[in-house]
């Protein structure tokens, strides 16, 4: 039964956002697990395993754990506890190159038109990932709480994604040779040189944007490259991302802190799904500027339509 006063939008994800759990709750965002598998052993990402553990175990483990992309039901299981709180639901993926995740959230929104005939359901491919995929989230889920009906939350969703940049830097490129993601020399190359490769998510797809030698130049291109993507005058909303390196990490939160105009900066763990292929020791960085955007309506016979007239709003403000 859906609640007495159900808001109109409630957002869906799932745990690779690594969004935090009090971020979960104040939102009302349905997380979707993904399933790790581990020696056989299968574990639900954010419930039977917290990131701290998976990446303890993985420094130790001698065959790499796999993981299993959420099956349709389990979209289909949030999208039925979303519609007891909502009239429609935003659901946000990561990319489909990465997983079938996307395909799955589709999938269940075919299979909800037989179960859920009064809810009108929006399945986003993220063109960007973990903490990328957060702010995204987040920026719709703040929407939706201000009251935004669907179409403008899908909106402002796709604004913001367009707008999210992200940087992270790798230990070592062990667990990728491991997994056979690059070859062995590269592997004998970097146990010369200590090199802590900086990449990037851009459209879906994976992309090494520097080759410092060690974490300090690491971080360092991170600033120079935020710096560059930075528009001066609109503040920041950041995410610190990281693998069991959580000293690392507060370094580099408080060097963004004191070089940059924040207006939400925070910490939190890496997904282990990408994690299983990073490895441990991982630190980096999601954020987009805090820019105030138009406001389009979305059906031109509502009374309440802003469709024609111009409404300077800020996405992720809930106090409107």
């Amino acid at each position: 039964m859906r609640a007495r006063n159900p808001q109109r939008v409630a957002i869906v994800t799932d745990t690779t956002a690594c969004l935090l759990p009090e971020q979960v709750k104040e939102y009302n965002i349905e997380v979707v697990p993904v399933a790790l598998i581990f020696e056989d052993k299968v574990y639900r990402d954010g419930i039977d395993i917290r990131p701290a553990d998976f990446y303890a175990l993985l420094r130790h483990a001698k065959k790499l754990p796999t993981t299993s992309g959420s099956s349709p039901a389990l979209y289909l299981e949030a999208y039925e506890k979303a519609s007891q709180k909502a009239e429609s639901i935003v659901c946000i993926t990561e990319p489909s190159g990465f997983s079938a995740m996307f395909n799955s959230a589709k999938l269940a929104m075919e299979m909800a038109r037989t179960t859920l005939t009064s809810v009108a359901i929006e399945v986003i491919e993220c063109t960007t990932a973990a903490a990328g995929l957060g702010l995204v989230a987040l920026a719709a889920a703040r929407a939706a709480a201000s009251g935004r009906p669907l179409l403008e939350v899908v909106d402002i969703a796709k604004h913001v994604m367009s707008r999210v940049s992200l940087f992270a830097t790798l230990d070592t490129i062990h667990y990728l040779v491991k997994g056979g993601r690059v070859p062995q020399a590269a592997a004998l190359v970097n146990s010369v040189l200590q090199i802590k490769p900086v990449f990037t998510i851009n459209q879906g797809e994976a992309h090494t944007v520097a080759l410092p030698r060690n974490v300090k130049g690491a971080m360092k291109r991170i600033l120079r490259m935020m710096e560059e993507k930075v528009v001066r005058g609109q503040p920041l909303r950041v995410a610190v991302m990281h693998a069991a390196a959580a000293d690392r990490a507060l370094e580099l939160r408080n060097r963004i802190s004191a070089h940059f105009d924040c207006s939400e900066l925070f910490v939190t763990e890496f997904t282990p799904v990408m994690g299983v292929h990073t490895g441990p020791g991982l630190i980096g960085v999601a954020f987009c500027s805090d820019q105030p955007r138009l406001a389009l309506a979305t059906d031109p016979k509502d009374k309440n339509s802003f469709r024609g007239q111009r409404e300077e709003i800020n996405y992720t403000d809930t106090k409107r």
